[in-house]
């Protein structure tokens, strides 16, 4: 369903708009890892996260009637956020429907970008697929799913074209490329951009202890589901389990996935502030965390590793970096 010209299709619309991030290095990093690490940093994407990407390329690939009744969404803040400022510069409503519990400064950010943030009770067995039933019915809006879209995925893939150009202007030919990964639209995205931009450029999963459904999914060869609540440290990307569409393009072009601990997560997002200058949220450091502290688990070169967000409470890095 999705292949490297509707990925090139996405960045051509996402041109002026999608920010082109930055790859960063240093050598303490080098250090740690036994490696060169390099950094892709979508920790300065537009509103804050790689989520902006996907939200552009689906908002701007609706026809324009459809787009003019407007967006609704699901999610507990990068996604709600990307699509938010995608329908603002469209100039159409969105509806983003979060958890109550989500940090308050996605809340916020999103409802500063202009959408009607609609809050349920996830802990208290309300049911977010039955409010968005009836909102979509009501209002006439069009659902954009945070990870199993193809335009989504479509749009994340530019952030793999992104690394497939800057790994060559390094002089980098073969890597492994380390994604966070919650559904798996960002890293289905980028494994299709590099199969097709640079083949030996080969993506590995990342997830937090606890919520490795895509990595016991691979490992099983079908889906596998995690049970409990979707809530932790490394809230953005705790889904319960790889998406239908993005699982077989994992299945087919990433290596195994690798699983990392709280305590590696916080340690790599004091690391990217001191070492890098970077804030990254927990789940948008777990691809760091496994370059830095997983050397065993790794074939030797270079590795890539995503920061995939930067929408951390104040309250929580500053806990983080005191820890």
């Amino acid at each position: 369903m999705i292949d490297i010209s509707m990925i090139e299709a996405a960045a051509l619309r996402a041109r002026g708009v999608v920010r082109r991030t930055p790859m960063l290095s240093s050598p303490f990093l080098d250090e740690i890892a036994g490696r060169q690490v390099l950094v892709k940093c979508e920790a300065l994407q537009h509103t804050g996260s790689f989520k902006f990407r996907g939200g552009w390329s689906a908002v701007s690939a609706l026809p324009e009637d459809v787009r003019a009744r407007g967006v609704l969404a699901f999610s507990s803040g990068n996604h709600a956020q990307g699509v938010a400022f995608a329908a603002r510069l469209h100039g159409v409503p969105a509806t983003i429907i979060m958890p109550a519990d989500a940090p308050r400064l996605k809340i916020a950010n999103t409802r500063a970008f202009g959408a009607e943030v609609v809050l349920y009770d996830r802990a208290g067995g309300e049911d977010r697929n039955e409010i968005g039933a009836r909102l979509r019915d009501e209002r006439g809006l069009t659902l954009i799913k945070p990870f199993d879209d193809p335009q989504v995925i479509a749009g994340q893939g530019t952030c793999g074209l992104e690394i497939a150009e800057q790994a060559a202007e390094a002089g980098i030919d073969a890597a492994t490329v380390l994604v966070c990964c919650g559904g798996g639209g960002l890293t289905s995205g980028i494994a299709l951009a590099l199969e097709a931009r640079a083949p030996a450029l080969r993506v590995r999963p990342v997830e937090p202890q606890g919520f490795d459904d895509t990595a016991r999914s691979l490992a099983a060869g079908e889906i596998l589901r995690n049970h409990g609540p979707e809530a932790g440290f490394c809230d953005a990307i705790l889904t319960p389990a790889p998406g239908t569409i993005t699982f077989p393009v994992m299945q087919r072009l990433c290596g195994p996935g690798l699983v990392v601990t709280e305590p590696e997560t916080r340690e790599a997002m004091r690391l990217a502030f001191e070492r890098l200058k970077v804030v990254a949220e927990p789940g948008g450091a777990v691809a760091l965390a496994a370059a830095l502290f997983h050397e065993r688990d790794l074939p030797e070169g270079p590795v890539i590793a995503t920061i995939s967000g930067g929408n951390v409470d104040r309250t929580v890095f500053a806990e983080v970096l005191g820890g």
